[in-house]
Formats: C-alpha cells, structure tokens, sequence
C-alpha cells in the first residue's frame, strides 16, 4: 500500500500525484551528496538497488516540443529513438531552465510525476520487465518505487525502447 510521505516536507507533487490517484508506491529517501557525478547513480547505490530498476527523467526538445524520456540511470537516451517514438524527426536535450521551467522541479530532481505542466512522455520499454521500478519523488534524495503500468498510466505515456 501507499506509504504517505513522513512530515517535515517530503510531500512533492508527486507523491501528493500519486496519493490522489491512489496508486501503491513507497518513498526512499537518502542523503543526498552534491557533489555526486551521477544523480540516479547515486541513488541507486544508496538504495542498494540494481541501476536497471532506477529510471531517470530526461527533458528533450523534438521537433519543437518539449517531450520526457524515462529511462535506466544506468544507460543514455537514445534521442533518434524517443523522437521516432513520438512521430518526431528531430531531438536534442531540452535546455535545462527550459525543463525546470516546465516540470516545476530542479535538475537532478525532475519527476515524470506530478508536474507542472504534463508533457509527452515515453518510459523505456525495459521498465516492463521489472515489478517496480523507482523514479524522482521531485528532489535529489527522494526516490518513489511503483509499479511500471502505473507509471505509464500516470505518466499518460507510451513505451518504446529509447535506451541504449
């Protein structure tokens, strides 16, 4: 069952996303080191959990929309791919402020969850094979573990294989 964020301000849009769609999920939270190389690689290390099953949120620009990636924090975005997924020619990584401004979340902490303005959305379609996987609650050292459907469901996203 859910597991309702711990007072003192864990609460995002996120979790509070997926409190009201009433979803099943679990909130990690770990110390969050600045000056870590790796944001998702860093929280699966301090979550002991395979970097498969942590999946990062990636803002691309295709074709002039802003469009999110979600994929394993352990491989890359492949842009050709997520443009293809979307019917789209062209993609670049979407400038950073651009994302931020977007998702209402900093870099390192943007959640496919609960954001500001809803973007097209596609979840790399390895995110099927595990039962849960964990994305950004919203900020560095917040991590929510759901299922991938409901991720997808949330997310209104497709899937396709976009990592490489």
């Amino acid at each position: 069952m859910a597991k309702k964020p711990k007072k003192g301000g864990q609460g995002t849009p996120a979790t509070v996303a997926l409190e009201t769609a009433a979803v099943p999920f679990t909130v990690h939270a770990y110390e969050h080191d600045p000056a870590a190389a790796s944001y998702g690689g860093e929280a699966a290390e301090a979550l002991g959990v395979p970097a498969d099953r942590v999946f990062k949120t990636l803002v691309a620009d295709v074709d002039g929309v802003l469009t999110v990636g979600v994929v394993p924090v352990a491989g890359q975005l492949d842009l050709k791919a997520l443009a293809a997924a979307v019917g789209g020619k062209r993609a670049a990584m979407a400038d950073p402020a651009a994302a931020e401004r977007s998702s209402g979340y900093v870099r390192g902490g943007i959640s496919p969850l609960g954001q500001r303005r809803p973007l097209r959305t596609v979840v790399d379609a390895g995110a099927l094979a595990h039962p849960t996987v964990y994305v950004s609650a919203g900020r560095r050292g917040l991590e929510v573990e759901l299922s991938p459907g409901d991720l997808i469901t949330l997310t209104n996203a497709r899937t396709a294989p976009i990592a490489r």
